[in-house]
């Protein structure tokens, strides 16, 4: 298997430094910085990395699990709300909120339900995460 590289520089002071965020593969680079991780400055910042990780993650592997089970997904769509607060000894990730949606032709409403929470404990990205608290709401689309 192979192994995945990120890469990030950080230049200056916590307020007023800024950073450059890029994957290995080339397909993502960007800025960041105090606003656009703490406040609602223009530039990415590494919870929406976390996110945007864990819903392509979710979503690949639900899709797996429902192959596996007999109903393969036509779609699967998900989002993930990663929650940066404040916490003794400083910030942390406290949640993780996945909100996904799948059209599934041929399953029932329980088995869907089944699948996904079986994702949400095995999907290699919310292993990693497994010290933070991961809520799912998962919907069936027909």
């Amino acid at each position: 298997m192979a192994t995945r590289t990120g890469s990030a520089v950080w230049e200056g002071t916590l307020k007023e430094g800024k950073g450059n965020m890029k994957l290995g593969s080339g397909a993502f680079e960007g800025p960041f910085s105090f606003l656009s991780r703490f406040e609602s400055g223009k530039g990415t910042n590494p919870e929406e990395l976390i996110g945007a990780a864990e819903a392509g993650c979710f979503s690949m592997a639900l899709a797996f699990n429902l192959e596996k089970a007999g109903h393969p997904a036509k779609r699967v769509s998900t989002t993930a709300n990663v929650k940066l607060e404040p916490g003794e000894g400083g910030f942390k990730i406290t949640s993780i909120d996945l909100k996904t949606e799948a059209d599934v032709p041929g399953i029932d409403e329980a088995k869907f339900r089944e699948q996904a929470e079986l994702t949400k404990k095995t999907c290699p990205v919310s292993v990693a995460l497994a010290g933070t608290q991961i809520n799912l709401d998962a919907k069936l689309r027909r």
